[in-house]
């Protein structure tokens, strides 16, 4: 099915068709009121809200979407802005000082009033970077509720876990062999977990649909790395951590990911090089 623009596939496991269905029906919902959530199309949209009042004054928000401009600023902390959902409004017009609009850390948010304020006039933030993740992870929530409990939902090529297959194996990926295609070189257990593509390559689209990356500190495309796979609890952090990883290189992108607990990457460079975090999970 066709969703936030991505190609989404919601498999459950379970012996009702009907049953199965429904389920799928309710995470489908989920993932369009996520889309409408987050929207920057939308007059009426919270983040159209903050965007529209850059510089003005702070809007109050829901918890919802709080907490998840709260995540996302401490991901932008935690990789020195390599990740960051803000943007300036017009280029052209904003020549000058590109920087202070692309800036996490001129977004105040008020926890108490759960308010958010971009500082800066021409400021705005959005969620394109993890969207499709949250709303990924928010359709795995709504289907546990329903009492599925084994499946995955495919976002567009990121993939995220939970249970066992049917055969009671744990779910797993062939990550490709860069000297071989699509022939994997080995297999990757992912089973409760989210896994992430980022890529500079035009990979299949059973993996990855996202367009070249673009490192948002220096504006041009990343050519020293071909692809970073992360692996995490959740699809919103995996895509998150997937491009800055990118931008940041095999020495500095590994070296975060082995501090981080819950956390694994496996990243393939320009000369067709494989390496992998510490406690990447792999079969050969």
């Amino acid at each position: 099915m066709r969703l936030m623009g991505n190609r989404f596939e919601i498999s459950v496991v379970g012996n009702d068709t009907v049953w199965a269905h429904s389920c799928i029906d309710a995470a489908a919902a989920e993932i369009n009121r996520v889309e409408k959530l987050l929207s920057t199309l939308s007059d009426d949209s919270q983040v159209t809200e903050i965007n529209r009042n850059a510089g003005v004054k702070p809007v109050k928000v829901s918890a919802e979407v709080f907490r998840l401009i709260e995540r996302a600023l401490a991901i932008s902390e935690l990789t020195h802005g390599a990740f960051d959902i803000t943007y300036h409004a017009d280029v052209a017009q904003n020549e000058s000082t590109p920087g202070k609009l692309t800036n996490y850390t001129h977004v105040v948010l008020e926890a108490e009033k759960t308010t958010v304020f971009l500082q800066e006039e021409g400021m705005r933030i959005g969620f394109g970077a993890i969207s499709k993740g949250y709303a990924a992870d928010r359709a795995k929530y709504v289907l546990q509720l329903t009492g599925v409990s084994s499946g995955v939902v495919n976002a567009g090529g990121d993939l995220l876990t939970w249970g066992l297959q049917p055969d009671h194996q744990p779910w797993t990926i062939g990550a490709a062999d860069p000297h071989q295609g699509n022939q994997p070189y080995s297999d990757i257990r992912i089973s409760n977990m989210a896994v992430a593509t980022s890529g500079n390559f035009d990979k299949n689209a059973a993996l990855n649909d996202r367009m070249t990356n673009i490192d948002t500190r220096k504006g041009f495309p990343v050519s020293v790395l071909k692809s970073v796979s992360v692996v995490s609890p959740t699809a919103e952090l995996s895509d998150a951590m997937a491009t800055p990883v990118m931008s940041m290189g095999v020495n500095a992108g590994l070296y975060l990911i082995n501090k981080l607990q819950q956390l694994a990457c496996f990243i393939i460079d320009d000369h067709d090089r494989i390496y992998t975090s510490k406690e990447i999970n792999y079969l050969t």
